[in-house]
């Protein structure tokens, strides 16, 4: 991965392959942006218009690139867009300066150094910009003749190291800036990889041996329930989700513990490692995808070890539901009825709608330690993307105080969340006439109604959210940001800010 480095060199005696400025979007043409001064004075004050004729204008995901002024070392001026120049005195916003690191990153694909002269003035800019500029670089050729170590000699790897020009080298605040950043994106990039990762080489079993491993290396405590294990504990939504593949499902639990540690959260995400949609099969072109149907257990996993590599003072649960939706002739049937690790039994009337029923046995037994809050993370329904698309996840709750905090963490670390209901009318819908319920109920607002179900298997009196993360979590488009196309490692960064919230008692 790209490594990251706080500099004090002046841009012109920096050895480099580019030099990274920002330019801002004004009302009369493109903007310098502040931290690029030296590099304009090198033009002789003259960087904006030159831009301008060039075409730029400061618009975000903009990027410009033109020879750098005589005497600089760094061949190469790369000026990436921020977006509108901001209000007096406000300064750009972290994810401003993520957005557009990112951007730069991508665009120095294959370069081996660049310095970026973006707007950093406190700790918190260069933890942004670190961010942007990891995520940004970040590619998947795992599966391409590139990944086979070629990818640095034919200039297709990622950016090799990063230089934060105006950082502090010495200060603590900026060390910790950084060595926050590295965590967070190395975990979040391992997350990308593994929704990435095809279904032939990700299953239930080989994702939990991920999981182990990972454990070992940051000290996290990894437990996995085989299919005799689940059978024996009578997981009848995991199981009944797994019936129709040769690959067995799993339970994965994670716990990271702090010895300081007042408060206790539990995560719990969605695994399946490629949903065909069982035996009420997906109709043709809404199967290729399917891999990324992990991407809720990713996520949890890239938190908790998170969480692990930061030593935050909040104990944190990570529970991975995972298992493999396949036709066949074991396969639950629509009209079967599963007996859950709850005890409540559901009918099923549709097996494409298995997300809910591997997240209800998780949910139950993560309930049994009684933690302070519950927080699912799932790629659950295409309604949720039909009401919010493909960048926003929906953020449902029993408590609206637990739902607003949600929202303004994700917020916070850049990532567009919105606040949905639970409206009591459609829980009538899943009533069955066989079963304690239904895995379906009333089409409209069927984003609703999963939440709906998934609150049935919360313990009583615990503080619980469920992140529908559906459309953000695989980016079928082009590239923007520091979002790849792919696999994005969405809710990573907003679970891992909820465990900083709470570890500092910040957070309910």
């Amino acid at each position: 991965m790209t490594a990251l480095t706080l500099s004090t060199a002046a841009a012109s005696g920096l050895r480099a392959d580019a030099i990274v400025v920002g330019v801002a979007k004004g009302p009369k043409g493109p903007v310098v942006a502040p931290g690029a001064e030296a590099v304009d004075k090198a033009y002789d004050g003259g960087l904006a218009g030159i831009l301008e004729t060039l075409g730029a204008s400061g618009s975000e995901g903009e990027v410009t690139k033109l020879p750098a002024p005589s005497g600089f070392k760094a061949p190469v001026v790369v000026a990436v867009g921020l977006g509108a120049v901001p209000e007096q005195d406000a300064g750009f916003d972290a994810e401003a300066l993520r957005r557009a690191a990112g951007v730069a990153a991508r665009a120095l694909a294959g370069a081996k150094k660049a310095a970026f002269a973006l707007p950093i003035t406190d700790a918190a800019d260069a933890g942004a910009v670190a961010e942007g500029a990891r995520l940004g670089a970040y590619g998947f050729d795992a599966y391409k003749e590139t990944g086979r170590g070629d990818a640095a000699k034919n200039g297709k790897g990622p950016l090799g190291e990063a230089a934060l020009l105006g950082g502090k080298p010495r200060d603590a605040a900026y060390k910790a800036a950084i060595a926050r950043a590295t965590a967070v994106t190395e975990e979040l990039n391992r997350a990308r990889d593994l929704v990435n990762t095809p279904p032939n080489d990700l299953n239930p079993e080989s994702f939990a041996a991920v999981a182990t491993a990972a454990g070992k290396e940051h000290g996290v405590k990894v437990q996995v329930l085989d299919e005799k294990a689940l059978v024996k504990g009578g997981f009848g939504g995991i199981l009944g989700v797994g019936a129709g593949s040769a690959a067995g499902p799993r339970l994965v639990k994670l716990s990271y513990t702090s010895s300081k540690a007042t408060k206790h959260l539990a995560f719990v995400g969605k695994g399946i490692t490629y949903d065909s949609g069982g035996i009420s099969l997906k109709p043709a072109g809404h199967n290729e995808t399917m891999k990324c149907d992990m991407a809720g257990a990713a996520a949890v996993f890239a938190a908790v070890v998170t969480a692990a590599r930061l030593g935050l003072e909040v104990n944190v649960t990570g529970w991975l539901a995972l298992a493999e939706n396949m036709p066949s002739g074991s396969a639950t049937r629509p009209g079967d009825v599963l007996r859950m690790y709850s005890g409540k039994t559901v009918e099923v009337l549709n097996t494409d709608a298995e997300g809910r029923l591997v997240l209800a046995d998780a949910l139950w037994k993560a309930s049994e330690e009684k933690p302070d809050a519950i927080v699912d993370v799932a790629t659950l329904t295409g309604a949720m993307v039909l009401a919010l698309g493909n960048r926003t996840f929906g953020v449902m709750a029993n408590d609206d105080s637990f739902r607003a905090s949600i929202v303004e963490a994700a917020e916070e670390v850049g990532e567009e969340s919105w606040p949905m209901p639970l409206p009591e009318h459609l829980r009538k819908g899943m009533d069955s006439p066989t079963a304690d319920l239904a895995n379906m109920g009333e089409r409209m607002g069927g984003g609703l109604v999963a939440g709906l179900f998934l609150r049935e298997f919360v313990g009583e009196g615990i503080t619980w959210a469920h992140l529908d993360i559906a459309g953000p979590a695989f980016n079928e488009a082009g590239p923007f940001g520091y979002t790849p196309k792919g696999g994005t490692g969405s809710a990573v960064r907003t679970l891992v800010r909820l465990a900083e919230l709470t570890a500092a008692g910040d957070l309910g």
